[in-house]
């Protein structure tokens, strides 16, 4: 039997940056994995969903070479080429990974781990055994009753970032990330889309002003939208699949080629030994402390599989907290309310913190900010006035309490306000930090000029 300080199971994000962390540390590290290493982000979701969606922007860009002085004629898409590079993109970034493994010294075990009592776990009918054992199996595509996938007609992620031939039509059951991300590209590539959400407004976590904005911005793309509404049965036996939608309204009929079921995932938590070791489970979430350990001694959970917002970076953050305790550094638990969120579509969404409703519902007396893109020269001058930035601080402290961001590049902004913060700034340090000119970023500075009533540019 082979032996090792830690073994992780699963290597995505998680999974492979807490076996990097532990053997930074001095552990003997090992890595089981059933498919490929990086997992669903690196081959099925964050990465190539990303690849998609720049093809998308290039084409919607040479669509509208005119709105910039440029003639482009004939301008056309190669509908398999775009897989084929996203495709090309996960694997260059699975490749990547194996070079850390060796890099580190981390052993990959490949096969499907199974969990036993005494700190082992079976692969494949071969036991390993380790002082620390770390679930890091992720989550997949959540199945409905109602919405029954046959990799086909109606489909999941995977399907959606993999399909040979372009659907000429597609209903997007949900509007979170994936649900947003797979309409807008679809649509930019010239199938037509119908967006169906049960909740009032698209992108329903975020702050209700950011969600009115997406709305309207997908509503000119040409996305038909429809909230307030849910799915109640789908027909695949036709050529075309039928969809019964339940609205306020009444019930209506739609037809598509394929329909995407976007209704949120499901932990891997099946059949991996969890009821033989005695690990407790609340629904499909293993229960941790502030250190991922569960009830068993020896055995941790992180990412996916625990409760907390199903993102790649709190997988890797919740990794490293992880593996740092135990080797008896002074790690501090993680700021859940300091997570940002990150959605790619046309526009993006980036936000952290208490949306407006969140903060006036816990009782502060705020100071809000706006500041919309149609004032910002850098905006203007790329052609993506679409958007706004939105801070919000408690009056009587000054302290941040979220920023919520919708336009282009607002991924790459969002950092700032998770830093800030972090170092608990307060409104008046944020404004007096000299930002460049000109930028999308300057509209930081000045949403919060405006929650101090100190704006220049509105």
């Amino acid at each position: 039997m082979s032996k090792y300080d830690i073994i992780v199971l699963g290597s995505g994000p998680g999974g492979y940056v807490t076996a990097i962390r532990a053997s930074q540390l001095g552990f003997k590290t090992a890595v089981i994995e059933k498919e490929s290493l990086g997992g669903v982000c690196l081959n099925w979701g964050c990465i190539p969903t990303k690849a998609l969606l720049k093809s998308a922007q290039v084409f919607d860009y040479l669509k509208h070479a005119e709105d910039y002085g440029l003639i482009v004629k004939g301008a056309d898409k190669d509908f398999s080429k775009v897989v084929e590079r996203s495709r090309g993109v996960a694997d260059g970034m699975s490749k990547g990974v194996q070079f850390l493994m060796k890099k580190n010294k981390i052993d990959v075990i490949n096969g499907f781990g199974k969990l036993k009592p005494g700190k082992k776990v079976d692969v494949d009918g071969k036991e390993y055994s380790a002082d620390h054992i770390i679930i890091a199996t992720g989550a997949r595509s959540r199945e409905l009753p109602n919405l029954k996938q046959d990799g086909k007609k109606v489909i999941g992620y995977r399907e959606a970032m993999s399909l040979k031939t372009q659907p000429k039509s597609m209903i997007v059951v949900g509007s979170g990330a994936i649900g947003v991300e797979f309409a807008h590209f679809y649509n930019a590539m010239g199938t037509e889309v119908t967006i169906v959400e049960f909740l009032p407004h698209l992108v329903p976590l975020e702050d209700e002003d950011v969600s009115k904005q997406f709305e309207k911005s997908f509503k000119k793309a040409g996305i038909k939208v429809m909230t307030s509404s849910s799915v109640e049965k789908l027909d695949a036996s036709g050529k075309l699949v039928k969809a019964t939608v339940k609205t306020q309204k009444g019930e209506e009929t739609l037809e598509a080629e394929v329909v995407l079921s976007a209704v949120g995932i499901a932990s891997n938590i099946q059949n991996i030994g969890l009821e033989d070791v005695g690990i407790v489970v609340d629904r499909d979430k293993i229960m941790v402390n502030d250190w991922y350990q569960t009830n068993i001694p020896g055995y941790y959970a992180i990412g996916d599989v625990v409760p907390g917002p199903a993102l790649a970076h709190v997988a890797s953050a919740e990794g490293i907290t992880c593996v740092e305790k135990i080797a008896g550094l002074h790690v501090e638990p993680i700021d859940y309310g300091n997570i940002p969120g990150c959605t790619y579509a046309t526009p993006e969404i980036a936000s952290v913190g208490m949306t407006e409703k969140q903060a006036k519902e816990a009782g502060y007396e705020l100071k809000i900010g706006k500041f919309p893109f149609s004032a910002s020269g850098k905006a203007s001058a790329a052609g993506t006035k679409d958007g706004f930035v939105k801070v919000i601080f408690d009056a009587k402290y000054g302290e941040w309490l979220g920023c919520h961001m919708i336009g282009a590049g607002v991924t790459d902004m969002i950092a700032e306000a998770v830093l800030g913060r972090k170092l608990e700034t307060t409104g008046h340090e944020v404004l007096k930090a000299i930002h460049p000119h000109p930028t999308m970023s300057e509209a930081v500075m000045e949403a919060v000029a405006d929650a101090y009533d100190e704006v220049i540019h509105l």
